[in-house]
């Protein structure tokens, strides 16, 4: 099962914000992906991380995925499908329209000692931008 690890960065609240995606296909190949993504809050960064890492699994067509988080937002929200901030719900609903299309998706909080390759992802985005 391929693992994706992702990741959301941001240098103010709001700032100048960034995505940082790490894909283990498990057989030695990976990707990295460092997604600038303009002025936006932490919280809204870790979402679009999550979002931007679904539309690569969707066009690559991975359909059994485990996804990790360093993110308690993030994962409380998928396992629940609920957000208590409602200006989440957006990105809420789009991600589970994206989940929803895969065979098999699982969501792991992890600590952030071990996310360090999508967090050095997500700071490496917050430079793209400037």
């Amino acid at each position: 099962m391929v693992e994706v690890y992702i990741d959301g960065a941001s240098a103010g609240d709001p700032g100048w914000s960034g995505a940082g995606i790490f894909i283990n296909y498990k057989n030695g190949q990976v990707e990295h992906h460092a997604v600038p993504l303009g002025p936006m809050s932490n919280h809204e960064a870790e979402y679009e991380a999550l979002i931007y890492a679904l539309e690569i699994c969707l066009e690559k067509k991975i359909n059994m995925v485990s996804f990790r988080t360093d993110s308690k937002l993030i994962d409380d929200a998928i396992e629940k499908r609920y957000v208590k901030n409602k200006k989440y719900q957006p990105y809420l609903e789009e991600a589970v329209k994206m989940i929803d299309q895969l065979d098999l998706f699982f969501m792991k909080w992890i600590p952030s000692n071990q996310n360090k390759t999508a967090d050095a992802l997500a700071r490496q985005a917050i430079r793209k931008n400037k």
